[in-house]
């Protein structure tokens, strides 16, 4: 199944080889484009091959051996959502914007990436503007899960979750505005940090996205890749709206690091009132012993607020999200939106946020605001939240169709999926899937963990404690390198 023995190291091992010389960029990068064209046909990972860009990073000396970059010669994936490469295009897997948008300058991201020394190969999967917890766009069609092809990979960072997972490349480009760097880490298997607020920059297109509900970041295969990428992009950029408090200490250096005693707070009790599968019920009351023997002190108990008001609040902004996007796309590009062009759903989100005011908008963020004071106070208690990532093991594939019929059922299995997620991006603070579990059908099933405002050092630490614990890394999904 794996003839690659470099396909499922780590990226900062990776780096390692290139500095020492034992492994070139070039050879890393002309791996990948491989291992791109073998696995992707069954999994509809990679949706733009950036072949050409990437040998060209090579010959400009983006992965060179003296190349003092935490991750010089990584292959790397770009995400197709909000994040811009300059020269390629941008579909945010939609029809609408489909083979009309070419991207004219590289985001503040992206520009942190090359400098990290990453190598960008190309772009993936995306469900239409991010909007659903599965990566199903009727342009590019599904992405396939690596640990079983008729299931979903989660949303909507999907495509670079289901490329990690195989091995194609050891961590990919990922946003979340709702959960959806958490719960693609969880479906495919993978550690997927949300940073706080504002800790990564979204210019210089965007001062924010969704009013600070999005955020980027990556998905990867190992708790120090996510640190040391976070540590190498974050930071304010000159003219942003706000930022994130600043760190103590570079997070990579936090990874090995003691936790100390941790306060615990444990729940499986879903925001959207959706029923808990009985292997994430057994995923968090073992995860809950496991933090016990670790030294933890561990409580069942969940914040306290106006849960209908955050639901509400929530579906109003998410409807004013896709709006937004549109609009955007289309005053950018000279674009006049039409229903033929979008998904059932896309569409009635679009005009739901068109028929809302503006004052109704801000009334809106001020109910996510309120809530979020309500949380923030849980945590002059508790240190972190524990709970699923997602309601149940990975749905199979179609689980989210809709085609514009009744819309309790489709509503149902979102609550499923965002139940446990969405608070921390109303709340802007950090939260973690890590892979914990694994289904008797090897499905895996990821553990949710949400900290202080800021507090991205926290989760590093417990992070890295519990991967020496109940280490991944050796596991191997039926669709790899």
């Amino acid at each position: 199944m794996n003839d690659d023995p470099l396909a499922f190291l780590d990226a900062t091992a990776l780096a390692d080889l290139v500095r020492r010389g034992e492994v070139t960029a070039a050879e890393l990068v002309e791996a990948a484009i491989a291992r791109i064209e073998r696995l992707n046909p069954a999994l509809n990972a990679v949706i733009t091959r950036m072949d050409d860009q990437a040998r060209a990073a090579v010959r400009d000396g983006y992965g060179a051996a003296d190349n003092d970059a935490p991750f010089a010669g990584v292959p790397f994936l770009l995400k197709d959502l909000i994040a811009e490469y300059a020269g390629v295009a941008i579909g945010e897997g939609s029809r609408f914007l489909h083979g009309r948008c070419i991207s004219t300058q590289d985001s503040e991201l992206v520009i942190r990436l090359k400098r990290a020394g990453v190598i960008i190969a190309g772009k993936t999967n995306t469900p239409e503007f991010g909007l659903l917890p599965t990566t199903e766009p009727a342009l590019h069609g599904p992405t396939r899960n690596p640990w079983d092809i008729t299931r979903t990979t989660g949303g909507s960072s999907g495509g670079s979750a289901a490329a990690v997972a195989a091995g194609i490349v050891p961590m990919a480009h990922a946003n979340d505005g709702g959960g959806s760097i958490r719960i693609p880490a969880a479906c495919c298997g993978l550690f997927g940090l949300k940073p706080t607020r504002a800790r990564n920059p979204m210019g210089p297109g965007y001062g924010d996205a969704g009013s600070g509900l999005a955020v980027e970041h990556a998905v990867t295969r190992s708790v120090r890749d996510s640190a040391a990428l976070l540590d190498a992009t974050s930071g304010p950029a000159p003219g942003d709206p706000y930022w994130a408090p600043p760190k103590e200490r570079p997070y990579a250096e936090e990874v090995g690091r003691a936790p100390g005693q941790l306060r615990i707070a444990v729940s499986t009790k879903a925001l959207t009132g959706a029923k808990i599968h009985p292997e994430c019920q057994a995923a968090v009351e073992a995860t809950a012993k496991l933090c016990e023997e670790l030294g933890h002190i561990v409580e069942w108990a969940e914040p306290a607020f106006d849960e209908a008001r955050y639901l509400k609040a929530f579906a109003s902004a998410w409807t004013a999200f896709a709006s937004w996007a549109i609009r955007d796309w289309a005053d950018r590009f000279q674009l006049s939106p039409s229903e033929d062009q979008f998904e059932p759903n896309t569409w009635r989100m679009y005009q739901s946020g068109e028929r809302r005011s503006g004052g109704a908008y801000l009334r809106t963020m001020q109910d996510i605001q309120q809530v979020a004071r309500q949380v923030a106070g849980f945590f002059e208690t508790y240190d972190l939240t524990l709970t699923p990532t997602i309601a149940r093991p990975p749905a199979p594939l179609g689980y989210f169709d809709w085609d514009g019929g009744n819309r309790d059922v489709f509503l149902e299995h979102i609550g499923e999926y965002s139940g446990f997620t969405s608070i921390a991006n109303g709340t802007g603070q950090p939260a973690m899937s890590v892979p914990l579990h694994w289904t008797a059908d090897n499905l895996p099933v990821g553990l949710h963990f949400m900290a202080r405002f800021g507090a991205e050092d926290t989760l590093f630490r417990l992070a890295g404690q519990l991967e020496q614990a109940r280490p991944w890394a050796h596991r191997r999904p039926a669709v790899a390198a």
